[in-house]
């Protein structure tokens, strides 16, 4: 007798296709589900795959467009990055095909889901908070936090044996000696030879990006047009080339930085679970916004509101991380950040080149920024003798902290 339908994110990869007919074994009817969010993947392959392992039905879908609008654009706006330098392009994917697979059990009636997430990872809490949050009642197998799954699955070795045994097609290249995500915001590399911190990326790692040495001696300059924190037109200043839809836009920043090697970081990060973990990352397009937004922001927003939304930026980059995308305190901070993006416009110009991204200009309807002001030449407005008033009432504090000071050293 079945147990249930559980719906199962899907990858077609030997972990996931192992599960699937473990899940199987155990009494399970399986959907398998492959979120389409810009991979190289043979999706038709990963399909005929599932169907032969046995699965009941197989939905592969293409979010790229969602996940490009409504996760990675507010990320943009809030200049999203956790711990000062990852772009979050694992962590911002997790609930955009979570709630995808949500959707999908809830459709078909399946009260189960599950997943080939580790059980030392940060994607197991992400996926299963995003499960949590949008199907209360909904319940998740976690094959690698289960004793009987993990304790027969030793390793890929184990796994290997597993798929030839049942008959599941098994790589015939050999596997890189470290572990891959890849998504249309970028691709991160771990584990391995990776865990040593000590040890250099080999040059054949890196799939998104050239390596800046050997990138082109021309820059591309870009035109990145902004309404509302997002951009909504990109233009190759030399060439003439238009960009319009977010997809399409997102995908030539990724063309245009990838092929200048941008956006390539080495790090070591606070996992949310308690265990400081090594990750080399690949996000060309989104290192381009990231340049771009911060100046347009700074240009076109007030000074003490740009302050509190920056630290709303570094709460919500952390929201991200844990996988509380679906909280009530992640929502909360996205309406802010949103409403402080209103006056976010215009465009910026900037160059493209060995690995960097330099801003060469910008212009907006909305600029704070006001040239006869802050001229040398021009007085305007400003009189100058109230930078005495305003110096002197600023340092009364300086002045008494310096009196306290030299009380206590006389003493």
């Amino acid at each position: 007798m079945s147990k249930g339908s559980v719906v199962l994110a899907y990858s077609g990869g030997l972990d996931t296709s192992c599960i699937l007919l473990w899940l199987k074994e155990q009494g399970y009817e399986v959907i398998a589900f492959l979120a389409n969010i810009g991979q190289d993947e043979d999706f038709d392959a990963a399909r005929k795959k599932a169907e032969k392992l046995g699965a009941k039905k197989v939905f592969i879908e293409d979010l790229r467009s969602e996940f490009v609008q409504e996760f990675i654009w507010p990320a943009v706006q809030a200049n999203a990055v956790y711990e000062d330098r990852y772009l979050l392009g694992t962590s911002i994917a997790r609930p955009c095909i979570a709630r995808r697979q949500v959707q999908i059990a809830r459709s078909e009636g399946a009260q189960y889901v599950s997943h080939g997430a580790t059980g030392k990872g940060n994607d197991q809490i992400r996926f299963e908070l995003t499960c949590y949050a949008l199907y209360p009642e909904v319940q998740i197998i976690a094959p690698w936090r289960i004793p009987e799954f993990y304790s027969r699955f030793r390793g890929r070795t184990d796994l290997m044996e597993y798929a030839e045994k049942h008959g599941i097609p098994v790589p015939v290249t050999p596997k890189a000696p470290w572990s891959m995500d890849a998504n249309l915001m970028h691709i991160s590399y771990e584990s391995g030879i990776l865990e040593n911190p000590k040890n250099h990326a080999p040059h054949d790692l890196y799939q998104m990006t050239k390596n800046p040495e050997d990138s082109p001696n021309e820059p591309d300059v870009l035109e990145i047009h902004f309404a509302k924190g997002v951009p909504v037109k990109v233009t190759h200043v030399k060439e003439g080339k238009c960009k319009e839809t977010p997809l399409e836009i997102f995908c030539y920043l990724n063309e245009i930085g990838g092929k200048h090697g941008v956006g390539r970081i080495d790090i070591v990060e606070n996992r949310f679970i308690g265990m400081k973990s090594r990750g080399i990352y690949e996000t060309p397009g989104g290192t381009i916004l990231l340049h771009a937004h911060l100046d347009i922001e700074t240009f076109t927003m007030d000074r003490e509101v740009r302050k509190i939304k920056q630290s709303l930026g570094i709460k919500f980059s952390e929201f991200i991380y844990n996988g509380f995308w679906y909280s009530p305190e992640c929502e909360f901070i996205r309406h802010c950040i949103d409403k402080s993006q209103e006056n976010v416009e215009g465009r910026v110009q900037l160059s493209v080149f060995k690995g960097q991204v330099y801003i060469l200009g910008r212009e907006s309807p909305k600029s704070l920024y006001n040239e006869e002001l802050v001229s040398m030449d021009v007085q305007g407005d400003y009189d100058p003798c109230d930078a005495s008033g305003f110096i002197r009432i600023n340092a009364v504090r300086l002045r008494e902290h310096n009196r306290l000071q030299g009380a206590a050293q006389k003493k």
